[in-house]
């Protein structure tokens, strides 16, 4: 229950995700844009005022987006500077004109083409996975959701099956390094992983050079050597250390949370059982529901006032994208989970403009692969309900550690 009366400074949680909905319907009335001490940033959190921000990125530059939480300490930044790491080695915390050529250069690559030749080998790997799915109980994401978008990524990415435990685990570093609360101690630890997750990317990009395959990194290496020479070795590497992330982690959630979501709505989940057209609308309202990237950062090139605050040069900003898709404003019942709603295209889930998520027909097509082979395979299943489900303390990402379901395993085993 939310205090009517206090302010929206002093009850919010940056890193508390297990269910800040009702807060940010009380912010986005009473303190749309307020100061948070705890992270010393400002909190955006109506869908106008985070669109706003991110349509507008010559005032709320994306150069703070890969920064971590807290400042770094001289013996974590002592780490990332020996391992050759910066704020740009990856694409989110580029500006143009960079960010304008390196993206140029990738939608040559990154193709319709090369999304529509993974509906298969994900299928595939879905139907495998769900094969695994035994004795009428089963956890969705340690046997489903949390490996299925790492795979996933990973065969885009040529990511050899010997390597998937390495960077499986520098990518919960990264998670854990940019977004979560860490110690000193463990942030120097973490900070090591990262920078072996940097030097894995270079790694890749020059076996490509050596010796090209079918995946992107390859993709990107052939465009180069034809003649392209507008991006560098190093900016290659920071697409593939993108994209193993980015690929990865939100997908995850995203796929977790949704169905939890689903399945908690009973009649949603038997309307795309009984009709898989359905399918497609209801990924789109699991990504406006619970979006797999739940805040993100900028920060202002110049004075100005959002949503009421007049915010001075160099304003850290937290824009909420959890808040902003359930805004009230913009979404009819924004409360509700309505696989039939028609306004899902207004969600902030891929972000607006120029930077909008490259990677978004990719986690739409694993969303519709995944419902259309469970519906298929277990139209029973169902909540578990000896459950709590938790979520892991982090200040962007919002997904459930654990989803146990059930169904009649006599009519599927």
């Amino acid at each position: 229950m939310i205090n009517q009366s206090a302010n929206p400074a002093d009850l919010y949680d940056p890193f508390d995700m297990s269910d800040p909905f009702p807060f940010y319907e009380y912010a986005r009335r009473e303190a749309p844009v307020f100061w948070n001490e705890e992270i010393g940033c400002w909190v955006v959190t109506r869908h106008e005022d985070v669109k706003t921000v991110f349509k507008n990125l010559s005032i709320f530059s994306s150069k703070n987006t890969g920064s971590s939480v807290r400042p770094h300490s001289p013996a974590v930044q002592k780490v990332l500077h020996d391992g050759g790491m910066n704020i740009t080695s990856g694409m989110s915390g580029r500006m143009p004109p960079d960010h304008t050529r390196i993206r140029s250069f990738i939608n040559k690559a990154f193709t319709p083409r090369r999304t529509a030749v993974m509906e298969a080998p994900i299928r595939a790997r879905v139907i495998e996975m769900l094969g695994e799915f035994k004795n009428g109980r089963a956890d969705l994401v340690k046997q489903l959701t949390y490996d299925l978008p790492a795979l996933v990524v990973f065969l885009l990415l040529g990511v050899p099956d010997e390597d998937v435990p390495d960077v499986k685990q520098w990518a919960l570093a990264r998670m854990a390094f940019q977004w979560g609360d860490p110690s000193e101690d463990e942030k120097v630890e973490l900070a090591k992983d990262m920078v072996k997750y940097w030097q894995y990317c270079l790694n890749l990009i020059d076996q490509r050079f050596e010796e090209t395959r079918d995946d992107l990194p390859s993709d990107l290496v052939r465009i180069y050597n034809e003649g392209d020479k507008s991006i560098t070795r190093e900016e290659m590497a920071s697409v593939c250390y993108t994209m193993l992330f980015a690929g990865h982690e939100t997908t995850s959630n995203v796929l977790a949370e949704g169905i939890r979501v689903m399945l908690s709505h009973r009649h949603s989940w038997e309307a795309i059982c009984k009709d898989q057209a359905l399918i497609p609308n209801a990924v789109n309202e699991m990504l406006r529901y619970s979006p797999s990237i739940f805040a993100w950062r900028r920060i202002t090139t110049q004075p100005v006032t959002l949503g009421g605050v007049d915010l001075p040069v160099d304003a850290p900003l937290v824009v909420v994208i959890g808040s902003a898709n359930r805004d009230e404003t913009c979404f009819a019942n924004s409360e509700t989970f309505d696989i039939l709603r028609d306004d899902t295209k207004e969600m902030m889930t891929f972000g607006h403009g120029v930077k909008y998520c490259l990677g978004a027909p990719l986690a739409r097509l694993e969303g519709k692969i995944v419902l259309e082979e469970l519906t298929k395979r277990f139209p029973s299943l169902r909540l578990a309900a000896d459950q709590t489900v938790e979520y892991r303390s982090n200040s962007a990402m919002r997904g459930p550690k654990s989803v146990i379901v059930e169904w009649d395993a006599d009519s599927n085993e």
